[in-house]
Protein backbone atom coordinates (compact mmCIF):
# COMPACT_ATOMS: atom_id res chain seq x y z
CA UNK A 1 0.00 0.00 0.00
CA UNK A 2 1.29 3.61 -1.18
CA UNK A 3 1.56 5.76 1.15
CA UNK A 4 2.40 9.56 1.76
CA UNK A 5 5.37 10.85 4.07
CA UNK A 6 5.20 14.88 4.41
CA UNK A 7 8.65 15.85 5.64
CA UNK A 8 10.60 19.41 6.19
CA UNK A 9 14.30 19.99 5.65
CA UNK A 10 16.26 23.03 5.47
CA UNK A 11 17.85 22.24 2.24
CA UNK A 12 16.44 19.50 -0.59
CA UNK A 13 18.60 18.77 -3.45
CA UNK A 14 17.55 16.70 -6.01
CA UNK A 15 20.37 15.09 -7.75
CA UNK A 16 23.25 12.89 -5.61
CA UNK A 17 25.54 13.05 -7.99
CA UNK A 18 29.60 14.58 -7.00
CA UNK A 19 27.58 17.94 -6.82
CA UNK A 20 24.60 17.34 -4.77
CA UNK A 21 26.91 15.38 -2.68
CA UNK A 22 28.91 18.86 -1.81
CA UNK A 23 26.08 21.20 -1.61
CA UNK A 24 24.00 19.25 0.97
CA UNK A 25 27.33 18.28 2.80
CA UNK A 26 28.57 22.43 3.22
CA UNK A 27 24.81 22.99 4.37
CA UNK A 28 25.83 20.07 6.79
CA UNK A 29 28.43 21.62 8.20
CA UNK A 30 26.67 25.06 8.31
CA UNK A 31 24.73 24.00 10.72
CA UNK A 32 21.40 23.00 8.46
CA UNK A 33 19.61 19.93 7.44
CA UNK A 34 19.44 18.55 4.69
CA UNK A 35 18.22 15.60 2.03
CA UNK A 36 19.36 13.69 -1.06
CA UNK A 37 16.86 12.93 -3.64
CA UNK A 38 18.52 10.47 -6.27
CA UNK A 39 16.56 8.11 -8.52
CA UNK A 40 19.61 6.09 -9.93
CA UNK A 41 23.16 5.25 -7.95
CA UNK A 42 24.41 7.97 -5.05
CA UNK A 43 27.65 8.95 -6.46
CA UNK A 44 25.96 10.05 -9.65
CA UNK A 45 27.63 10.23 -13.49
CA UNK A 46 31.10 10.90 -12.83
CA UNK A 47 31.88 8.05 -10.28
CA UNK A 48 29.95 5.49 -12.45
CA UNK A 49 29.81 6.73 -16.31
CA UNK A 50 31.89 9.23 -16.82
CA UNK A 51 35.28 10.40 -15.12
CA UNK A 52 35.99 7.33 -13.03
CA UNK A 53 35.56 4.37 -15.66
CA UNK A 54 36.62 6.77 -18.69
CA UNK A 55 40.00 7.15 -16.96
CA UNK A 56 40.28 3.53 -15.80
CA UNK A 57 40.23 2.70 -19.38
CA UNK A 58 42.51 5.09 -20.04
CA UNK A 59 45.25 4.81 -18.07
CA UNK A 60 46.94 1.30 -18.85
CA UNK A 61 47.43 2.26 -22.35
CA UNK A 62 48.75 4.96 -21.22
CA UNK A 63 51.08 3.08 -19.00
CA UNK A 64 52.13 0.88 -21.22
CA UNK A 65 53.00 3.42 -24.28
CA UNK A 66 54.66 5.51 -21.36
CA UNK A 67 56.88 2.08 -20.61
CA UNK A 68 57.50 1.49 -24.24
CA UNK A 69 59.01 4.75 -25.14
CA UNK A 70 61.40 4.83 -22.32
CA UNK A 71 64.77 2.28 -23.38
CA UNK A 72 65.19 -0.67 -20.94
CA UNK A 73 61.99 0.11 -20.01
CA UNK A 74 60.51 -1.41 -23.77
CA UNK A 75 62.27 -4.42 -23.82
CA UNK A 76 60.72 -5.05 -20.65
CA UNK A 77 56.84 -5.31 -21.44
CA UNK A 78 54.28 -6.61 -24.03
CA UNK A 79 53.21 -5.01 -26.71
CA UNK A 80 49.08 -4.97 -25.97
CA UNK A 81 47.10 -4.53 -23.13
CA UNK A 82 44.87 -7.37 -21.30
CA UNK A 83 41.82 -6.19 -22.16
CA UNK A 84 40.02 -8.38 -19.71
CA UNK A 85 42.33 -6.72 -17.08
CA UNK A 86 41.39 -3.37 -18.05
CA UNK A 87 37.68 -4.04 -17.76
CA UNK A 88 38.35 -5.51 -14.44
CA UNK A 89 40.22 -2.49 -13.04
CA UNK A 90 37.59 -0.33 -14.95
CA UNK A 91 35.09 -2.41 -12.30
CA UNK A 92 36.57 -1.95 -9.31
CA UNK A 93 36.53 1.75 -10.06
CA UNK A 94 33.43 2.07 -10.38
CA UNK A 95 32.08 -0.11 -7.69
CA UNK A 96 30.64 -2.89 -9.73
CA UNK A 97 28.34 0.32 -10.08
CA UNK A 98 27.14 -0.12 -6.07
CA UNK A 99 26.67 3.04 -4.61
CA UNK A 100 27.18 1.43 -0.55
CA UNK A 101 30.19 3.24 -0.01
CA UNK A 102 28.63 6.81 -1.53
CA UNK A 103 25.66 6.20 0.49
CA UNK A 104 27.47 5.04 3.93
CA UNK A 105 29.25 8.56 3.63
CA UNK A 106 25.71 10.16 3.11
CA UNK A 107 24.83 8.32 5.93
CA UNK A 108 27.55 9.14 8.33
CA UNK A 109 27.30 13.23 7.28
CA UNK A 110 24.35 13.36 8.62
CA UNK A 111 22.36 13.58 5.20
CA UNK A 112 18.84 12.05 4.74
CA UNK A 113 18.47 10.35 1.18
CA UNK A 114 15.28 9.44 -0.49
CA UNK A 115 15.36 7.43 -3.59
CA UNK A 116 13.14 8.47 -5.97
CA UNK A 117 12.30 10.64 -8.58
CA UNK A 118 12.16 14.59 -7.63
CA UNK A 119 10.01 17.29 -9.35
CA UNK A 120 9.05 20.79 -8.03
CA UNK A 121 5.85 21.65 -7.27
CA UNK A 122 5.50 25.35 -5.53
CA UNK A 123 7.92 27.70 -4.12
CA UNK A 124 9.87 25.62 -1.66
CA UNK A 125 7.77 22.39 -2.61
CA UNK A 126 9.31 18.95 -3.69
CA UNK A 127 7.01 16.02 -4.43
CA UNK A 128 9.13 13.00 -4.34
CA UNK A 129 7.97 9.35 -6.35
CA UNK A 130 10.21 6.92 -4.35
CA UNK A 131 11.37 3.46 -5.54
CA UNK A 132 9.74 1.75 -2.43
CA UNK A 133 6.55 2.88 -3.85
CA UNK A 134 5.35 5.65 -1.41
CA UNK A 135 5.11 9.60 -1.94
CA UNK A 136 7.20 11.92 -0.16
CA UNK A 137 5.99 15.72 -0.10
CA UNK A 138 8.71 17.91 1.02
CA UNK A 139 9.30 21.75 2.28
CA UNK A 140 12.69 23.20 2.39
CA UNK A 141 12.57 26.15 4.95
CA UNK A 142 15.68 27.56 3.34
CA UNK A 143 16.77 25.93 0.13
CA UNK A 144 15.86 23.61 -2.75
CA UNK A 145 19.17 22.95 -5.24
CA UNK A 146 18.76 21.78 -8.71
CA UNK A 147 22.20 19.51 -9.51
CA UNK A 148 20.46 17.11 -11.43
CA UNK A 149 23.73 17.08 -13.96
CA UNK A 150 24.00 16.86 -17.78
CA UNK A 151 22.48 14.19 -20.81
CA UNK A 152 23.99 13.15 -23.92
CA UNK A 153 22.71 15.93 -26.46
CA UNK A 154 21.95 13.65 -30.03
CA UNK A 155 22.51 15.22 -33.14
CA UNK A 156 19.48 14.66 -35.89
CA UNK A 157 21.11 12.35 -37.95
CA UNK A 158 18.88 10.13 -40.01
CA UNK A 159 17.83 6.81 -38.59
CA UNK A 160 19.78 7.23 -35.96
CA UNK A 161 17.19 7.15 -33.53
CA UNK A 162 16.45 4.23 -35.35
CA UNK A 163 19.29 1.73 -34.17
CA UNK A 164 21.07 0.74 -31.18
CA UNK A 165 23.49 3.46 -30.88
CA UNK A 166 26.32 4.09 -27.54
CA UNK A 167 26.22 7.23 -25.59
CA UNK A 168 29.37 8.05 -22.92
CA UNK A 169 27.28 5.50 -20.65
CA UNK A 170 27.25 2.53 -22.68
CA UNK A 171 30.56 2.99 -23.91
CA UNK A 172 32.50 3.29 -20.02
CA UNK A 173 30.64 0.57 -18.72
CA UNK A 174 31.25 -1.97 -21.96
CA UNK A 175 31.30 -5.58 -20.69
CA UNK A 176 34.00 -6.41 -24.18
CA UNK A 177 35.64 -4.47 -26.83
CA UNK A 178 33.55 -4.07 -30.30
CA UNK A 179 35.97 -4.92 -33.30
CA UNK A 180 34.59 -1.78 -35.14
CA UNK A 181 33.92 1.39 -33.02
CA UNK A 182 32.37 4.68 -34.75
CA UNK A 183 32.63 7.66 -32.61
CA UNK A 184 30.91 10.80 -33.62
CA UNK A 185 31.97 13.21 -32.28
CA UNK A 186 35.23 15.28 -31.77
CA UNK A 187 35.53 16.90 -28.08
CA UNK A 188 36.87 15.57 -24.92
CA UNK A 189 34.80 12.22 -24.68
CA UNK A 190 34.71 11.30 -28.29
CA UNK A 191 38.54 11.73 -28.31
CA UNK A 192 39.09 10.38 -24.89
CA UNK A 193 37.14 7.05 -26.01
CA UNK A 194 38.55 6.96 -29.27
CA UNK A 195 42.12 6.08 -28.14
CA UNK A 196 40.94 4.19 -25.29
CA UNK A 197 38.85 1.33 -27.78
CA UNK A 198 41.49 1.69 -29.82
CA UNK A 199 44.41 0.73 -27.43
CA UNK A 200 42.06 -2.38 -25.75
CA UNK A 201 42.07 -3.34 -29.81
CA UNK A 202 38.87 -2.34 -31.35
CA UNK A 203 38.80 -0.84 -34.73
CA UNK A 204 38.49 2.74 -34.22
CA UNK A 205 36.87 5.92 -36.76
CA UNK A 206 36.11 8.98 -35.57
CA UNK A 207 33.92 11.62 -37.26
CA UNK A 208 33.99 15.15 -36.62
CA UNK A 209 31.91 18.10 -37.84
CA UNK A 210 34.93 20.89 -37.10
CA UNK A 211 38.42 19.92 -36.24
CA UNK A 212 39.07 18.03 -32.96
CA UNK A 213 38.84 19.36 -29.39
CA UNK A 214 37.91 22.39 -31.33
CA UNK A 215 37.80 24.87 -28.16
CA UNK A 216 41.70 23.96 -27.48
CA UNK A 217 44.79 25.25 -29.38
CA UNK A 218 45.06 23.92 -32.90
CA UNK A 219 48.72 23.62 -31.84
CA UNK A 220 47.86 21.28 -29.22
CA UNK A 221 44.66 19.14 -30.51
CA UNK A 222 46.95 18.52 -33.49
CA UNK A 223 49.58 16.54 -30.90
CA UNK A 224 46.77 14.69 -30.16
CA UNK A 225 45.41 14.18 -33.11
CA UNK A 226 48.73 12.68 -34.13
CA UNK A 227 48.62 10.32 -31.20
CA UNK A 228 45.36 9.35 -32.11
CA UNK A 229 46.36 8.30 -35.84
CA UNK A 230 49.09 6.84 -33.97
CA UNK A 231 47.05 4.24 -32.24
CA UNK A 232 45.27 3.37 -35.59
CA UNK A 233 42.19 5.62 -35.34
CA UNK A 234 40.87 7.11 -38.65
CA UNK A 235 39.98 10.61 -38.79
CA UNK A 236 37.39 11.70 -40.46
CA UNK A 237 37.38 15.76 -39.49
CA UNK A 238 35.80 18.33 -40.54
CA UNK A 239 32.81 16.16 -42.25
CA UNK A 240 28.88 15.72 -41.12
CA UNK A 241 27.65 12.18 -41.06
CA UNK A 242 24.65 12.14 -43.16
CA UNK A 243 22.86 8.56 -42.03
CA UNK A 244 22.71 5.70 -40.15
CA UNK A 245 21.25 2.20 -41.15
CA UNK A 246 21.64 -1.00 -39.50
CA UNK A 247 22.68 -3.95 -41.55
CA UNK A 248 21.40 -7.81 -42.08
CA UNK A 249 24.47 -9.18 -39.79
CA UNK A 250 23.68 -6.02 -36.85
CA UNK A 251 26.17 -4.08 -38.30
CA UNK A 252 26.02 -0.15 -38.76
CA UNK A 253 26.99 1.98 -41.77
CA UNK A 254 27.38 6.10 -41.69
CA UNK A 255 27.14 7.71 -44.76
CA UNK A 256 29.11 10.65 -44.50
CA UNK A 257 29.02 13.82 -46.51
CA UNK A 258 30.95 13.49 -49.84
CA UNK A 259 29.93 9.93 -50.10
CA UNK A 260 32.27 7.93 -47.67
CA UNK A 261 30.99 4.98 -45.82
CA UNK A 262 31.80 3.60 -42.57
CA UNK A 263 30.74 0.13 -40.84
CA UNK A 264 31.07 -0.41 -37.60
CA UNK A 265 29.71 -2.95 -34.64
CA UNK A 266 28.94 -0.04 -32.51
CA UNK A 267 28.08 3.80 -32.84
CA UNK A 268 29.43 5.75 -29.86
CA UNK A 269 27.57 9.30 -30.02
CA UNK A 270 29.36 11.45 -28.28
CA UNK A 271 28.41 15.29 -29.69
CA UNK A 272 28.20 16.73 -26.66
CA UNK A 273 25.54 17.41 -23.14
CA UNK A 274 23.56 19.81 -21.79
CA UNK A 275 21.77 20.60 -18.68
CA UNK A 276 19.31 17.55 -17.63
CA UNK A 277 16.25 20.16 -16.52
CA UNK A 278 12.92 17.72 -17.87
CA UNK A 279 10.67 16.52 -15.79
CA UNK A 280 11.97 18.35 -12.26
CA UNK A 281 8.91 20.50 -12.59
CA UNK A 282 10.31 23.88 -13.31
CA UNK A 283 7.63 25.25 -15.20
CA UNK A 284 5.82 25.52 -11.99
CA UNK A 285 7.71 28.06 -11.05
CA UNK A 286 7.71 30.12 -14.30
CA UNK A 287 10.43 28.92 -15.83
CA UNK A 288 10.01 27.62 -18.84
CA UNK A 289 11.69 27.68 -22.55
CA UNK A 290 10.84 29.62 -25.60
CA UNK A 291 9.46 27.18 -28.23
CA UNK A 292 11.63 24.73 -30.05
CA UNK A 293 14.35 25.37 -27.61
CA UNK A 294 16.11 23.71 -24.61
CA UNK A 295 15.78 25.26 -21.12
CA UNK A 296 19.25 26.87 -19.68
CA UNK A 297 19.28 27.77 -16.35
CA UNK A 298 20.89 31.56 -15.57
CA UNK A 299 22.43 31.92 -12.21
CA UNK A 300 24.26 34.49 -10.41
CA UNK A 301 27.50 33.25 -8.59
CA UNK A 302 25.78 31.68 -5.48
CA UNK A 303 24.01 29.13 -7.98
CA UNK A 304 20.59 31.61 -7.20
CA UNK A 305 17.99 30.91 -10.39
CA UNK A 306 17.49 34.10 -11.99
CA UNK A 307 13.36 34.04 -12.99
CA UNK A 308 11.73 31.48 -10.47
CA UNK A 309 8.82 32.66 -8.43
CA UNK A 310 9.60 34.44 -5.09
CA UNK A 311 13.36 34.09 -5.81
CA UNK A 312 14.34 37.70 -5.90
CA UNK A 313 12.59 38.55 -2.86
CA UNK A 314 13.86 35.44 -0.67
CA UNK A 315 16.19 33.50 -2.59
CA UNK A 316 15.50 29.99 -2.24
CA UNK A 317 16.37 27.93 -5.60
CA UNK A 318 19.29 27.25 -6.69
CA UNK A 319 21.26 25.34 -9.61
CA UNK A 320 24.52 23.93 -9.03
CA UNK A 321 27.41 21.79 -11.62
CA UNK A 322 26.56 20.76 -14.84
CA UNK A 323 22.40 21.68 -14.02
CA UNK A 324 23.68 25.58 -13.85
CA UNK A 325 25.04 25.06 -17.25
CA UNK A 326 28.22 26.29 -17.17
CA UNK A 327 31.37 24.70 -16.60
CA UNK A 328 30.50 21.03 -16.78
CA UNK A 329 33.32 19.68 -15.05
CA UNK A 330 33.18 17.43 -12.05
CA UNK A 331 35.85 19.59 -10.47
CA UNK A 332 34.57 22.86 -11.33
CA UNK A 333 31.02 21.09 -10.27
CA UNK A 334 32.14 20.48 -7.21
CA UNK A 335 33.91 23.80 -6.49
CA UNK A 336 30.34 25.63 -7.38
CA UNK A 337 28.47 23.12 -5.05
CA UNK A 338 31.01 24.09 -2.10
CA UNK A 339 30.30 27.81 -2.76
CA UNK A 340 26.50 27.41 -3.12
CA UNK A 341 25.96 25.38 -0.18
CA UNK A 342 28.26 28.05 2.32
CA UNK A 343 25.95 30.49 0.36
CA UNK A 344 23.05 28.93 1.67
CA UNK A 345 24.24 28.34 5.22
CA UNK A 346 24.98 32.15 5.49
CA UNK A 347 22.26 33.53 4.05
CA UNK A 348 20.04 31.23 6.55
CA UNK A 349 22.33 32.46 9.27
CA UNK A 350 21.57 35.85 7.97
CA UNK A 351 25.24 36.29 7.44
CA UNK A 352 24.87 37.14 3.51
CA UNK A 353 22.58 39.50 2.14
CA UNK A 354 22.70 40.06 -1.72
CA UNK A 355 25.28 39.47 -4.32
CA UNK A 356 28.32 37.69 -2.87
CA UNK A 357 31.83 39.37 -3.39
CA UNK A 358 33.78 37.94 -6.05
CA UNK A 359 36.13 35.47 -4.50
CA UNK A 360 35.11 34.70 -1.05
CA UNK A 361 33.77 31.49 -0.06
CA UNK A 362 30.20 32.01 -1.81
CA UNK A 363 30.62 32.64 -5.09
CA UNK A 364 31.93 30.51 -7.87
CA UNK A 365 34.22 33.29 -9.57
CA UNK A 366 36.63 30.64 -11.23
CA UNK A 367 34.04 29.56 -13.03
CA UNK A 368 34.46 33.51 -15.15
CA UNK A 369 37.64 32.77 -16.61
CA UNK A 370 39.88 30.12 -14.12
CA UNK A 371 38.65 26.72 -15.04
CA UNK A 372 41.04 24.17 -15.65
CA UNK A 373 40.67 21.53 -17.75
CA UNK A 374 42.54 18.00 -19.29
CA UNK A 375 42.02 15.56 -21.88
CA UNK A 376 43.12 12.70 -20.52
CA UNK A 377 44.60 11.61 -24.12
CA UNK A 378 48.15 10.66 -24.52
CA UNK A 379 49.62 12.73 -25.11
CA UNK A 380 47.83 14.67 -22.59
CA UNK A 381 46.19 18.11 -23.31
CA UNK A 382 46.22 20.56 -19.95
CA UNK A 383 44.51 23.90 -20.21
CA UNK A 384 42.99 26.74 -17.81
CA UNK A 385 41.56 30.17 -18.15
CA UNK A 386 41.36 32.16 -22.02
CA UNK A 387 43.14 31.75 -24.65
CA UNK A 388 44.05 34.26 -27.40
CA UNK A 389 41.18 34.57 -28.69
CA UNK A 390 38.73 34.67 -25.90
CA UNK A 391 40.92 37.40 -23.74
CA UNK A 392 40.57 39.23 -27.11
CA UNK A 393 37.33 38.92 -27.03
CA UNK A 394 36.88 40.11 -23.11
CA UNK A 395 38.45 43.20 -24.24
CA UNK A 396 42.18 42.45 -22.51
CA UNK A 397 45.69 44.27 -24.69
CA UNK A 398 46.88 40.47 -24.87
CA UNK A 399 49.73 39.01 -25.84
CA UNK A 400 51.00 34.99 -25.96
CA UNK A 401 54.26 33.06 -25.97
CA UNK A 402 54.15 29.50 -26.99
CA UNK A 403 56.75 26.93 -27.97
CA UNK A 404 58.16 22.82 -27.91
CA UNK A 405 58.42 21.14 -24.73
CA UNK A 406 61.69 21.01 -25.04
CA UNK A 407 63.84 20.50 -21.63
CA UNK A 408 66.23 17.88 -19.81
CA UNK A 409 63.13 16.36 -18.37
CA UNK A 410 61.01 16.09 -21.28
CA UNK A 411 63.72 13.84 -22.78
CA UNK A 412 64.77 12.18 -19.49
CA UNK A 413 60.51 11.42 -19.70
CA UNK A 414 60.39 9.53 -22.60
CA UNK A 415 62.27 9.41 -26.01
CA UNK A 416 61.62 11.58 -28.82
CA UNK A 417 59.21 13.53 -26.27
CA UNK A 418 57.14 16.03 -28.52
CA UNK A 419 54.54 18.85 -26.44
CA UNK A 420 53.48 22.29 -26.81
CA UNK A 421 53.08 24.86 -24.08
CA UNK A 422 51.38 28.53 -23.88
CA UNK A 423 51.14 31.18 -22.03
CA UNK A 424 48.16 34.07 -22.57
CA UNK A 425 49.04 37.66 -21.05
CA UNK A 426 47.64 40.55 -19.80
CA UNK A 427 50.24 42.96 -20.83
CA UNK A 428 48.49 46.17 -18.65
CA UNK A 429 49.05 43.85 -15.85
CA UNK A 430 51.93 41.55 -16.62
CA UNK A 431 50.05 38.74 -15.73
CA UNK A 432 48.66 35.33 -16.75
CA UNK A 433 45.21 35.23 -18.36
CA UNK A 434 45.80 31.61 -19.42
CA UNK A 435 47.97 28.50 -19.95
CA UNK A 436 47.68 25.34 -21.95
CA UNK A 437 50.39 22.49 -22.19
CA UNK A 438 49.97 19.38 -24.27
CA UNK A 439 52.26 16.20 -24.68
CA UNK A 440 53.23 13.04 -22.25
CA UNK A 441 51.69 13.98 -18.46
CA UNK A 442 51.25 17.99 -18.64
CA UNK A 443 48.63 17.46 -16.51
CA UNK A 444 50.63 17.68 -13.75
CA UNK A 445 51.98 20.98 -14.60
CA UNK A 446 47.98 22.46 -15.03
CA UNK A 447 47.45 23.33 -11.01
CA UNK A 448 50.58 25.45 -10.79
CA UNK A 449 48.99 27.64 -14.36
CA UNK A 450 45.65 27.57 -12.07
CA UNK A 451 47.41 29.47 -9.31
CA UNK A 452 49.16 31.75 -11.32
CA UNK A 453 45.69 32.47 -13.32
CA UNK A 454 43.80 32.68 -10.00
CA UNK A 455 46.15 34.80 -7.92
CA UNK A 456 47.34 36.57 -10.81
CA UNK A 457 50.66 36.20 -9.62
CA UNK A 458 53.01 38.99 -11.61
CA UNK A 459 55.14 37.54 -14.16
CA UNK A 460 58.38 39.56 -12.52
CA UNK A 461 57.28 37.42 -9.31
CA UNK A 462 56.46 34.34 -11.17
CA UNK A 463 60.09 34.78 -12.33
CA UNK A 464 61.51 33.62 -8.67
CA UNK A 465 59.21 30.68 -8.84
CA UNK A 466 61.89 28.25 -10.18
CA UNK A 467 61.00 25.07 -11.65
CA UNK A 468 63.26 21.96 -10.18
CA UNK A 469 65.55 20.10 -12.45
CA UNK A 470 65.32 17.91 -14.40
CA UNK A 471 61.77 17.99 -14.72
CA UNK A 472 59.13 18.92 -17.71
CA UNK A 473 58.51 21.82 -15.45
CA UNK A 474 61.19 23.44 -16.55
CA UNK A 475 59.19 24.36 -19.35
CA UNK A 476 58.01 27.19 -17.12
CA UNK A 477 61.59 28.95 -17.15
CA UNK A 478 61.53 28.23 -20.85
CA UNK A 479 58.64 30.47 -21.57
CA UNK A 480 58.81 33.22 -19.27
CA UNK A 481 62.57 33.25 -20.75
CA UNK A 482 60.56 33.21 -24.26
CA UNK A 483 58.36 35.83 -22.82
CA UNK A 484 61.81 38.09 -22.32
CA UNK A 485 62.29 37.83 -18.37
Amino acid sequence: MTEQFDREFDVIVIGAGAVGENVADRAVQGGLTAVLIEAELVGGECSYWACMPSKALLRPGTALHGAQTVPGAEEAVTRTLDAAAVLKRRDYFTSNWQDDSQVKWVEETGIELIRGHGWITDTRMVEVAGVDGNSYVLTARHAVVVATGSAPTVPPVEGLSEVDYWTTREATSAREIPGRLAVLGGGVAGTELAQAFARLGASVTLVARGRLLGAFPEEAAALVASGLRADGVDLHLHTGTNSVRENDDNSLTLELEGGATVTADKVLVATGRHPALEGIGLESIGLAAAEGTELRLSTDSTGLVAGAAGNDADPWLYAAGDAAGKAMLTHQGKYGARATGDAIAARAKGELRGEAAAWSRYARTADDHAVPNVVFTDPELATVGRTVRQAERDGFRVSSVELPIQVAGSSLHAERYEGWAQLVVDEDRRVLLGATFAGPDVAELLHAATIAVVGEVPLDRLWHAVPAYPTISEVWLKLLEEYGL
